[in-house]
């Protein structure tokens, strides 16, 4: 057990022995803000208050004195307990307690930081998904960064898990897509007589059209614009360091007859009625505010439909735990989605799948919003962003706030060489530990002198370190990538201000060797984080 863990156990012991009547109240160990504050805080006297009709000041005191006599022996970890405010016990450890971290993290070098699930699972993660209209933009860009995060979160704690993509291949967009290249292939520019209303403007639909043939043959011209905008999709999520293990075409859940099977088993259920010559499904019955039209009165289907006819397929192939990373503009389809699911009375859980809908991105540069690509012709492509400023920047940006926050993307800031630039920062402190070992090739990195680390921020990084496990168990359980780029800012923070107010390389061998692990420790949790949001490490910079 890590020494979270090992005081929650502490403390539910004397609960129990002290007071048996609330052995059952929780326990909850947090890191206290205020550093003065100790190493570790507990409310538990607060909540045997509640429940025990008594001061919680009392409580915690009665509770101190009992764990007191333990701390005595030379196994105990912890260095004094004390009682603060209304009754908050605060904790502070040994030195020799905070310091073992580091070789912990020496031991486990690039798999610091994993965990493993109480019960590992089986886990789908769809991100993405882009109508193959045009190129990816930087909203695509921000579900590309946030779904590969999230999927390597979950499987730093055990989980097997598979990134998909869903290629919208069908519907009106696609008509749009197929009017806009038969119309360039005829000599038509946008915004002639004869331009389709709502078409595709961007250079690439004219790319596209010199290589149709038969201006007529729209099914042709169909395949070929479909095809074309997957392989730049595929491009642009490969310079982004994306890839995915499986990818679903809407078109082949109408070909194989999924769509059809769907709607036959939703009549089935009893969930359904005609109404105005339309299908509905009564998805009131599941928390939405109004029923919705499964089958439109000229035969064809609304668009949830094929997606519940996908998450079918998810559940049958096994994934018990499903993510979709989608903007906050489909926030209307999560209602709709888990109602049909829930009608067809196939045991999936009320909550299937889950989702992450993130907020919009705004592009600026030299201070002012950019809105327009010569590429895509109205907006902002993810290879604009990774042409401008890098992978890496592009990446850290998108997922260091949290996802349905809007986010302002500032060009300038990104390609920034300074300690303004988060991305920047954060590698910047793995490249500083880096310097520091290209100095002294073949340094001694010893753990037996680790009683020699006792300043103020050595100590704090050592605190820091071990925060880091905590951290990315719950970014991933609460998928939330954000939190470990915040985790990654602060003990660059850290490390800076001990890199620039400490001498590392000291004449004291014990020292240097004691020292030289504990930057040796900082440069795996910094890499080991990086690593988890798809960002590099560079040894220079």
């Amino acid at each position: 057990m890590d020494t979270k863990a090992q005081l929650a156990a502490l403390f539910r012991d004397a609960v129990l022995r002290k007071f048996p009547e609330a052995a059952d109240v929780e326990v909850l160990i947090e890191r206290p803000r205020d550093a003065s504050h100790g190493d570790f805080a507990t409310n538990v006297a607060m909540q045997l208050a509640r429940r025990l009709k008594r001061k919680p000041r009392e409580l915690a005191e009665l509770l101190v004195e009992f764990l007191r006599p333990g701390l005595a022996g030379a196994k105990s970890s912890i260095a004094a307990l004390e009682v603060a405010g209304a009754g908050f016990i605060n904790v502070r450890l040994k030195t020799a307690s905070k310091t073992q971290i580091i070789r912990e993290v020496l031991d486990a070098g690039a798999g610091f930081g994993r965990g493993k699930a109480a019960r590992p699972e089986k886990m789908q993660v769809e991100f993405v998904s882009a109508n193959p209209t045009g190129p990816l933009h930087v909203g695509h860009g921000r579900q590309a960064a946030l779904g590969d995060a999230i999927a390597r979160l979950l499987e730093s704690q055990g989980h097997a898990v598979t990134r998909e993509y869903y290629y919208n291949d069908a519907g009106a967009q696609i008509d749009k897509l197929v009017g806009s290249v038969q119309a360039r292939a005829k000599g038509l520019k946008p915004g002639e007589a004869g331009w389709p209303e709502e078409g595709y403007a961007g250079e690439y639909i004219e790319d596209i059209s010199t290589e149709i043939k038969n201006v007529e043959d729209l099914e042709g011209i169909r395949r070929h614009a479909v095809a074309y905008l997957r392989k730049e999709q595929d491009a642009d999520l490969q310079a982004f360091g994306v890839k995915f293990d499986v990818y679903v075409l809407e078109s082949s859940l109408y070909a194989d007859g999924k769509v059809e099977q769907a709607v036959k088993a939703l009549v089935s259920s009893g969930k359904t009625y005609e109404k105005d010559g339309a299908l509905w499904l009564r998805t009131t019955d599941f928390g939405d505010d109004k029923d919705r039209v499964v089958r439109k009165s000229d035969g064809s289907y609304t668009y949830f439909v094929p997606d519940v006819a996908y998450h079918v397929g998810k559940w049958q192939r096994g994934f018990a735990k499903v993510i979709n990373v989608q903007g906050t503009d489909h926030h209307s389809t999560v209602t709709r989605v888990r109602a049909g699911l829930q009608s067809l009375g196939l045991g999936i859980p009320a909550g299937y799948p889950d989702y992450v809908l993130h907020s919009l991105v705004k592009v600026v540069r030299g201070g002012e919003e950019v809105k327009i690509s010569k590429r895509a012709g109205s907006y902002v492509t993810l290879r604009d962003l990774i042409d401008w400023v890098g992978r890496d920047a592009v990446r850290f940006f998108l997922v260091s706030r949290k996802a349905d926050s809007e986010f302002v993307f500032d060009v300038d800031l990104a390609r920034e060489k300074s300690l303004e630039n988060p991305v920047y920062y954060v590698q910047y402190a793995h490249a500083r530990v880096c310097s520091v070992f290209a100095q002294l090739p073949g340094a001694r990195i010893s753990t037996d002198s680790l009683d020699r680390l006792a300043g103020e921020k050595e100590l704090a990084l050592a605190s820091r370190l071990a925060e880091f496990p905590e951290v990315v168990a719950s970014a991933a359980q609460e998928l939330a990538p954000h939190a470990v780029a915040f985790y990654l800012r602060e003990l660059a923070a850290e490390f800076h201000s001990y890199y620039n107010s400490e001498r590392i390389l000291v004449d004291d061998e014990a020292l240097r060797a004691a020292r030289l692990a504990l930057c040796a420790a900082v440069r795996h949790a910094l890499a080991n984080g990086l690593s988890l949001l798809g960002v590099s490490a560079p040894e220079k910079m």
